[in-house]
């Protein structure tokens, strides 16, 4: 995977754009970061996952998912583009989506998705 097959994913999604945080390329939802290509542009920034469910990606898929001091006390983890497969990616990611994008926009896009 790479950031632009993330943007791809993304992008399709109501509400989602191109941004930046902390230099970096991002994707945010309403001026709120979905997620960021890191500093060593391999690995990516994901919000919106509680330390428990962390701890059992780390875990389960240590080459995929980890994590420095600097975010143990957020919910986020941190993935290696590199060696990240879509299938594992995009669950995460949608399920952001779906707390930053207002209720319409996650309404119109399930109806339209069924």
């Amino acid at each position: 995977m790479t950031f632009d097959d993330i943007r791809q994913i993304a992008l399709a999604w109501p509400e989602v754009e191109d941004g930046s945080s902390y230099g970096t390329p991002a994707l945010k939802v309403r001026k709120k970061m979905l997620v960021r290509l890191k500093e060593d542009g391999d690995s990516l920034v994901m919000p919106g996952v509680p330390p428990d469910e962390r701890d059992m990606l780390v875990e389960s898929q240590p080459k995929v998912f980890y994590f420095t001091d600097h975010y143990r006390d957020y919910p986020m983890v941190l993935i290696r583009l590199s060696k990240a497969k879509r299938a594992t990616i995009e669950p995460l990611l949608r399920r952001h989506w779906r707390t930053l994008a207002s209720k319409k926009a996650v309404r119109d896009y399930d109806a339209t998705a069924a």
